[in-house]
């Protein structure tokens, strides 16, 4: 069994061969957390609690004056129930009170892991799954809190379903997904921060006393912050050292936050933004929260991210996306931006072809008047005068070429200067007397209610059912504004944000579940909405809109804390680079695009003779290792440094891959040996290129020599052979 209740301690065990994670019930009422690290053989409470007599402390029993809610280590707790430290939940009654008291009531332990009514998370067939329910009896309230541990991984899932047992309306203002408190400050607070075009910025600083926290009120989780933390021991190192990570399945607005508080103990909180939320609770009525993945590490980030990538590979994505092999795409958009025709298309299509190539993606543009991006989204017939056959005729002429073909949608918007906003304005995100404000030339569609929902799914369902289109890239290039609606009440307007992302995750079902078999890419202006909420329904990401190499080795490197890069669209573009204007080898954005999800975004035509032959090898040494390189283990050798040098390695069980790229070049340069650490100590490797053959053990510790580099943006791979 992986959960034990001991029913003389009252302590829950969940445990497997590479965590536990200990609750105790105190006093018979209240949920405390009592560890969470390393596997014990054991529990029997030699970390006691500590209970002292505190200043200003509050007491439940009025005789126990060192016993307080206050500073007792819980798994949940609300400011309103003697408690002064961030809180998980709030509910307000009609009467405009806050205050509520739940206790334990019971606990199940169930085989497998329940699916979220409405929200993504993960499978879990082999897991085992402990449900506690706490109780307020006066108010006639209950939580029904859901932890699972999977058989195999250092992780824990965590969830709340928040019930309204009685015969008034209750609100609830707070729905957080966790809360657990840790008896150590002594931490790092590490986070995955950035913006539009600069995305996934690793932030590392030791915690200090107060709050620490991050966020989203964008109505997506957004490039600001990945909906992310981490504490990190201020030793820890991308292979040393114990993490404690927190991920957030959601697309919405969220919070994450650690508190240290005057003892010395650290809170972490993660779930929904409570700030403009509030959820009105019908008698009998229910609320689900996302779920929070808890994953532990003992040694270092490397082994954080392992666990996050296998994770999300076998138990999140499209089942059918999970071994499958992903094509090498040429995708339109830089190469043509909104001018071509189908005669141009089908040029690039046919020496595309001839490179290799095995998808083209028609990116934006094709549909109604989308001469350039003031008009016509929500629109979404095809525009006669760029493809006369349409999108069918189209497809099918890409098809005849042995080509896949791929549309770029953005689904949740519309333009003003569009036939859908003239007919149906009420389906725009809209707030009585208040202008609706445009952003990037366009509005956000009401995706809370039904109708609009429907009429999306059938949009989709009218250009896939077909079987015409083989991919789809889902963009959303613009954040939430003016997010209310005409038809809800007053008391129901703060549902709006999330009843938008229950609708989006809805449409997202609806239809892949219904074209298993169809490639979805998430996509948000970039890596505006890069989450494992939206990973759920579409396996891999466009990273960022910044496409170029130096960049994009922070970038990856970044999203790879969390993501595999199989998950992460990288493209070779054109130079200069359309988004810095930087001038970097192709030989240097290929390799930084091959340890992402492999394609090409640029203008074929313009390319020389010699740069298409670098092209073509380019994608014969992606196809000979796309198994690897799309389902292999990653490890981060060395982060990008202040020069942006970095070194990522690849292996499986016949092979491993380097790359490493130079950044910006320097003079007096250092010796540097860099050990590849992560291969078969055991084994004998061959090296591809001078055919030398080195044992795993040498190269892990000795490691090789990084050759000098005198120009800028350099890179090389070193490809070696398992014997």
């Amino acid at each position: 069994m992986l959960i034990t209740f001991d029913e003389s301690q009252q302590f829950f065990h969940l445990k497997n061969d590479q965590l536990s994670y200990v609750i105790g019930i105190e006093k018979g009422k209240y949920l405390t957390h009592r560890y969470f690290g390393p596997p014990l053989t054991s529990y029997h409470g030699s970390n006691q609690l500590q209970l002292i007599g505190r200043g200003f402390a509050t007491n439940p029993i009025a005789e126990e004056r060192h016993f307080s809610l206050n500073t007792l280590p819980l798994e949940t707790s609300t400011n309103g129930s003697l408690d002064y430290r961030v809180s998980n939940y709030r509910f307000r009654n009609l009467a405009g009170e806050g205050v509520t008291a739940f206790e334990f009531s019971d606990y199940q332990i169930i085989t497998g892991k329940p699916q979220l009514a409405g929200l993504p998370s993960l499978r879990g067939p082999a897991a085992e799954t402990l449900q506690i329910t706490l109780v307020d009896t006066i108010q006639q309230l209950s939580q029904v809190m859901t932890y699972t541990i999977y058989p195999d991984r250092p992780v824990i899932t965590r969830s709340i379903t928040y019930h309204n047992d009685s015969e008034q309306v209750v609100y609830l203002e707070q729905a957080g997904s966790m809360l657990l408190d840790f008896p150590s400050k002594d931490f790092d607070f590490v986070t995955l921060d950035g913006s539009h075009t600069d995305e996934a910025n690793i932030n590392r600083s030791h915690l200090r006393s107060g709050i620490q926290a991050i966020s989203s009120l964008r109505g997506t989780s957004s490039p600001q912050h990945q909906p992310f933390i981490a504490l990190a021991e201020p030793q820890a190192t991308e292979d040393q050292g114990k993490i404690y990570a927190f991920h957030l399945i959601y697309s919405g607005n969220f919070l994450a936050q650690a508190e240290v508080e005057q003892y010395g103990s650290t809170r972490v909180q993660m779930g929904i933004h409570p700030e403009e939320f509030s959820w009105k609770l019908s008698p009998k009525a229910a609320f689900q929260t996302p779920e929070v993945v808890l994953n532990f590490s003992d040694s270092g980030f490397n082994k954080m991210s392992q666990t996050f990538h296998k994770l999300y590979q076998e138990h999140l994505i499209p089942e059918f996306w999970q071994n499958k092999a992903r094509p090498i795409l040429l995708n339109t958009w830089e190469g043509n931006y909104f001018s071509f025709t189908e005669k141009k298309l089908l040029s690039q299509a046919t020496q595309a072809k001839d490179l290799g190539i095995e998808l083209f993606v028609l990116d934006d543009g094709w549909f109604g008047k989308r001469d350039d991006d003031t008009t016509s989204l929500g629109d979404w017939q095809p525009d006669t005068t760029k493809l006369p056959e349409g999108i069918i005729g189209l497809a099918k002429k890409i098809h005849e070429k042995d080509l896949l073909f791929g549309l770029w949608f953005e689904p949740e918007m519309v333009s003003k200067n569009s036939n859908l906003f003239r007919q149906h304005p009420e389906w725009v995100l809209q707030v009585a007397n208040y202008p609706m404000t445009e952003g990037r030339g366009q509005l956000v569609l009401d995706l809370s209610q039904k109708n609009v929902q429907d009429f999306l799914i059938d949009m989709l369902d009218g250009y896939l059912k077909d079987g015409h289109v083989d991919y789809i890239k889902w963009d959303m290039n613009r954040h939430l504004t003016e997010v209310g609606n005409q038809l809800m009440p007053a008391d129901s307007q703060k549902e709006i944000s999330h009843r938008y992302v229950l609708g989006l995750y809805r449409i997202l079902e609806t239809i892949t579940g219904r074209y298993p078999n169809v490639l979805f890419e998430n996509c948000s202006s970039g890596g505006g909405r890069f989450d494992p909420g939206m990973m759920a329904f579409m396996p891999q990401t466009w990273t960022s809109d910044n496409s170029d190499a130096l960049c994009r080795t922070r970038i990856q490197s970044g999203y790879s804390y969390l993501y595999p890069p199989v998950m992460m669209g990288a493209h070779v573009s054109d130079v200069p680079n359309h988004q810095v204007g930087r001038i970097t080898p192709l030989e240097t954005r290929g390799l930084v695009a091959m340890s992402g999800n492999f394609g090409y975004e640029l203008s074929l035509q313009k390319q020389t003779p010699e740069d298409l032959e670098i092209i073509r090898q380019q994608i014969t040494f992606y196809k000979a290792h796309r198994q690897l390189l799309q389902f292999g283990e990653f490890y981060r050798l060395q982060l990008p440094d202040h020069l942006f040098a970095t070194a990522w390695l690849f292996k499986n069980e016949i092979e491993a891959l380097l790359v490493y790229s130079n950044g910006l070049a320097q003079s007096a340069q250092q010796i540097h040996q860099l050990q590849l650490k992560y291969l078969d100590d055991d084994a004998d490797y061959l090296e591809a290129t001078s055919q030398e053959r080195y044992s795993g053990s040498e190269l892990n510790h000795a490691g090789i020599l990084i050759p000098p580099m005198n120009s800028d943006f350099q890179s090389f791979y070193r490809h070696y052979q398992k014997l």
